[in-house]
């Protein structure tokens, strides 16, 4: 199967939460079935991307680890493009989330935990950008993972798994993806 493909079918057969998370949903499975290129940032204005939250839990609690990214101005999770040799759209927010933090054994469920489509202004067509409709998953790390980030990446930290916890600045897609993450992790779809 195609990323293509398994991106389709990964959309077609989620249950979204809420109808907002249902529009978004409908939205990206008409890209993918208007754009054969729709998962490629070749595919402009707009194309899907992956990204992933990844958890840790530890005995005094479960953390997300957020990344500064310095392009965007804001704590966010890790995620990106997908590239052509990605086998899944989860297996692309996994290979994000290991390029980013540089944590060895982290595992994704490839369910979607959240929906994003947010603007980027520096990727797409020249003056305007384009837009990220954003498959988010969520990356269970070791409870004792560390971090190796490279000099050159954005700083990347840990913190309580608690919406009143994400530091400024950052948006309320993220808020929302870790209010979902706690609402999967305890139990619920």
């Amino acid at each position: 199967m195609s990323l293509h493909a398994d991106a389709r079918a990964t959309l077609a057969a989620w249950v979204a939460p809420n109808d907002a998370q249902e529009s978004l949903r409908t939205a990206f499975v008409d890209l993918l079935d208007q754009r054969p290129d729709a998962m490629l940032r070749s595919c402009e204005p707009d194309h899907l991307t992956g990204s992933a939250l990844i958890v840790r839990s530890r005995v005094d609690g479960d953390e997300a680890l957020l990344v500064f990214h310095s392009k965007a101005g804001k704590w966010l999770q890790t995620g990106g493009h997908c590239e052509p040799g990605d086998p899944t759209l989860a297996a692309a927010a996994l290979r994000e989330a290991r390029e980013e933090s540089g944590i060895a054994g982290l595992s994704v469920d490839p369910v979607p935990l959240h929906l994003s489509l947010h603007h980027v202004p520096f990727c797409g067509p020249k003056p305007d950008g384009g837009h990220h409709l954003d498959v988010q998953f969520l990356v269970h790390a070791p409870a004792d993972a560390a971090l190796a980030i490279a000099e050159h990446e954005d700083e990347a930290r840990w913190f309580p798994l608690d919406p009143d916890a994400v530091p400024e600045p950052t948006d309320q897609d993220v808020q929302a993806l870790i209010s979902a993450a706690r609402t999967r992790l305890r139990g619920n779809p």
